[in-house]
């Protein structure tokens, strides 16, 4: 029986390998897996997943692989031997990893005559195969375009140019808001908290913020780019004055300071620097060029 949809590879069976399998298997794509460990196949294989014995097998039953290992240097130690049947395939590689990383393994695979993309999966396994996910791509944009009917089972896939290095330095980007604003959330729950509020009656409130935080995003994001930074809305003096009040809020109530401390580190750095009348936009400039090296 022939399917209508191409057929795909997945290297390696870890929580997220596992997902992007199921996710293709779900969309109706013929998928052969592999992974060191084949046990960890048979709930796939149950699915109507077929196992290679050999990662040659794998990659040479469908003409595009995606691998999911657990960093670049596994990727080479699986690929390395079978390099001969990479000849005139393609892989999707979905291994976390640096930007030179990618630019590293675009060159190895290049030479093996093997087209090449690189991506970041911005969910957790549970997440795969939903369109509202983005799974960010770099590369040749010929190979994207190649791919990108296959590529939209695991979710919304995202080009974000040429350059191979970009899926992983928008990847590290986006950790680093997540981390942050969840960081500022569990905060802001601790310091509600403390005064009897759940969570559960914080979080919706703070998430009709962050729709106005938006907003302030789309305001500042032009700033960054012109290097002009018009305080016509708050001022980095008024937001160091503001952000005085949650530390003393946070003081009084036993909550840790150090996140908010770090924040107005970075905003006393910018007035220091002559941004005090300037937007908050401005403390890019010393997240830029830390003058004292910090």
């Amino acid at each position: 029986m022939t399917s209508d949809f191409p057929a795909v590879t997945v290297l390696g069976l870890g929580s997220m390998g596992s997902a992007l399998a199921a996710a293709l298997l779900d969309r109706g794509h013929p998928t052969t897996v592999w992974n060191r460990s084949a046990a960890k196949a048979e709930p796939l294989v149950a699915k109507g997943a077929r196992l290679a014995a050999t990662v040659e097998e794998a990659i040479a039953a469908s003409p595009l692989t995606i691998a999911c290992v657990l960093d670049y240097a596994a990727l080479r130690g699986v690929l390395e031997p079978a390099a001969g049947a990479l000849a005139g395939r393609t892989l999707v590689n979905l291994t976390s990893g640096a930007p030179e990383q990618a630019h590293e393994a675009v060159a190895w695979f290049r030479a093996q005559g093997a087209g090449y993309l690189d991506g970041a999966i911005m969910t957790t396994p549970p997440g795969v195969g939903s369109p509202e996910v983005m799974i960010l791509y770099s590369g040749a944009p010929a190979v994207f375009e190649t791919c990108r009917p296959t590529l939209a089972a695991l979710g919304d896939p995202l080009y974000l140019g040429e350059d191979p290095g970009l899926a992983s330095l928008y990847d590290a980007a986006l950790l680093g808001l997540m981390w942050s604003t969840m960081t500022g959330w569990l905060h802001g729950t601790a310091l509600v908290g403390a005064e009897g509020t759940a969570a559960t009656a914080f979080t919706p409130i703070a998430i009709r913020w962050l729709g106005t935080v938006n907003r302030f995003l789309t305001t500042y994001a032009p700033q960054v780019d012109a290097g002009r930074y018009p305080g016509d809305d708050a001022t980095v003096d008024v937001q160091i004055a503001a952000i005085d009040h949650l530390i003393h809020a946070a003081a009084a109530r036993g909550v840790d300071n150090a996140l908010p401390e770090l924040l107005k580190d970075f905003m006393e750095r910018a007035r220091a620097a002559g941004h005090g009348s300037d937007s908050y936009a401005s403390v890019i400039e010393v997240l830029k060029s830390p003058a004292d090296g910090r």
